[in-house]
């Protein structure tokens, strides 16, 4: 399995608009954050996880077009949705089924009613919207019949409650704050943890960089990778060199490899 980041960084991006601070002004290429996204492959099957604004940008920058056979979305704030319409291009391949459950499933129909339209018109993206529910697993399945399992569990984003996923060995969460006693149960035995890591000082609705190393600690991932990081947070470098072994910040386009297929799952 491999997992993409394709965009590392908070709502507002790094660098953010207007600001002349010393990350937003860094020539370091490990400081440029686009909104949060991430791309699994796993089994033939291309899991997209998040489609924010920066999505057209973000698949321009990697080096191939293919199907995205499944795209998984958190919640239904913009940074994680505002590029569904930009699903287009991969429509030619197939239709994109976009997964989410009941409450933001209903807010991506109110807001852009025309990719959900029983009867839409040529031109629109063809993205069919599945419901799914907290700790019921489901499948992606690509063209050729091959299929990946995805197990949704829940997290607490301030006051709102959204998704993290877990696809074999690999968990993806993001704008966490805490999380549900029972939803540790779907994160042991993990390879990988890609998990939110805002900024140094504590945020009403994030996780802190203590907050996610005590997380980190807790979920004992074999490695755990930082993201939805903003410029508060410090030079990556800087960072990186002061984080424990096994954890590590994320950056975009860093292509993580991990060992067996998520599912044709081997014991250790």
């Amino acid at each position: 399995m491999k997992v993409t980041i394709l965009g590392s960084g908070t709502s507002t991006g790094v660098p953010q608009v207007g600001c002349t601070c010393q990350i937003c002004t860094s020539i370091d290429p490990h400081d440029k954050r686009l909104r949060c996204s991430g791309l699994v492959e796993a089994d033939g099957v291309r899991i997209l996880i998040d489609c924010g604004p920066d999505f057209r940008e973000q698949t321009l920058r990697l080096s191939d077009f293919k199907p995205i056979d499944g795209v998984l979305i958190t919640h239904e704030h913009y940074d994680h949705v505002g590029g569904l319409d930009d699903l287009r291009p991969f429509c030619k391949f197939r239709d994109v089924p976009v997964y989410a459950e009941a409450y933001t499933a209903d807010r991506l129909q109110k807001r852009i009613p025309y990719c959900f339209d029983e009867h839409p018109y040529p031109g629109v993206p063809r993205i069919p919207l599945t419901r799914i529910e907290p700790f019921v697993p489901f499948l992606v399945t690509n063209c050729n019949g091959d299929a990946v399992e995805v197990v949704p569990f829940r997290v607490v984003h301030g006051r709102l409650p959204i998704l993290g996923f877990r696809i074999g060995k690999v968990a993806w969460i993001t704008d966490m704050s805490y999380m549900p006693e029972e939803s540790y149960a779907c994160l042991n035995g993990l390879d990988c943890l890609f998990m939110n890591a805002l900024r140094i000082s504590p945020h009403p609705t994030h996780q802190s960089l203590e907050e996610a190393l005590r997380q980190a600690a807790r979920i004992q991932a074999r490695e755990t990778y930082f993201i939805h990081i903003s410029h508060q947070l410090g030079l990556h470098t800087e960072v990186e060199h002061r984080l424990p072994p096994h954890v590590h910040l994320a950056f975009d386009g860093m292509e993580i490899e991990t060992l067996p297929s998520p599912y044709r799952d081997t014991e250790d």
